[in-house]
């Protein structure tokens, strides 16, 4: 039985002969078929390659969004950590406050804290500065403890005015503290002696003020403290400042917070310019970085 062909005939443009190419059918359907596979080969990598491009972009896009998301945790990271420092502030500030009234109430808190006590830090949150629900819980319910407190606080203040200003609450000379109450290497003989105030260093001449209402009990110059005031503030309060270069007040007269009594120095058993600066209740001494309001 004969073949069966499919002939192609080539006509060419110039005087040359035609030339005939000729095919079997098995010939064209194996190229037809051979396209077809080609063809779907093709298509299918096109497809794949499309796909890889878009997982790409997504990845990219992805890949942003993570970027934009980390900083923005970032940034409520230092939002969480301010808020901590701050509510630590706080929460001294309104202990100091207590401190001050005597606040015996049941709505006081059992630990006002410090800026810096990691003890403190501990109060505010499980783990200190890293947020979490567990944490922001936490940090909630303590500054519902605080406002609950603060408003006993408010509520009594009505009351204890004049107790406020009798207290004494700010700084008696611009200077930096170099000395705590407790005990220290005394400078003088190197021993381990107890130190009763807070020296605050300042600049020869600096004002000292009055920390709060009261009157002149003493003003005195001895080989301890040079030249020395003592004032009686009421609920047997009283405050003293030595080393003074010049004293500016009298025995007897009534001072306000603010008005100026002397003058920093560096008389009495002193290694330089700096204020001595005592406050004692009935007789006991307390700590003057406790009264303080920054």
């Amino acid at each position: 039985m004969a073949k069966k062909f499919l002939s192609l005939i080539i006509i060419p443009h110039t005087k040359r002969s035609s030339r005939t190419l000729s095919f079997t059918k098995r010939t064209i359907k194996a190229a037809l078929w051979g396209g077809i596979i080609l063809a779907v080969l093709l298509v299918a990598i096109s497809v794949d390659y499309v796909r890889i491009q878009l997982s790409h972009e997504s990845y990219r896009s992805l890949q942003a969004e993570n970027l934009k998301q980390k900083a923005e945790l970032e940034k409520y990271q230092s939002q969480f950590t301010a808020l901590q420092t701050d509510l630590g502030k706080f929460d001294e500030y309104v202990g100091k406050i207590n401190l001050m009234f005597g606040l015996k109430s049941p709505d006081k808190l059992s630990s006002p804290g410090s800026v810096g006590d990691p003890r403190a830090e501990q109060s505010l949150a499980g783990v200190p500065g890293q947020l979490s629900p567990g944490n922001l819980q936490n940090i909630q319910q303590k500054a519902e403890d605080i406002q609950k407190n603060f408003n006993t606080v408010i509520k009594m203040s009505e009351n204890l005015t004049s107790l406020l200003a009798s207290t004494p609450s700010i700084w008696p000379t611009n200077g930096w503290p170099s000395s705590g109450v407790g005990y220290r290497l005394d400078p003088f003989t190197g021993k381990q002696t107890f130190h009763s105030g807070l020296d605050i260093a300042a600049a020869y001449g600096n004002p000292v003020v009055a920390p709060a209402d009261g009157y002149v009990i003493s003003t005195t110059f001895d080989k301890f403290y040079g030249n020395s005031i003592q004032i009686n503030h009421g609920g047997g309060i009283t405050t003293l400042y030595g080393h003074l270069s010049k004293i500016e007040v009298t025995p007897g007269q009534r001072v306000k917070r603010g008005e100026e009594i002397g003058k920093v120095g560096n008389t009495g058993r002193s290694l330089g310019s700096h204020l001595h600066y005592e406050i004692r209740e009935n007789d006991k001494i307390l700590n003057p970085m406790k009264f303080i309001l920054e």
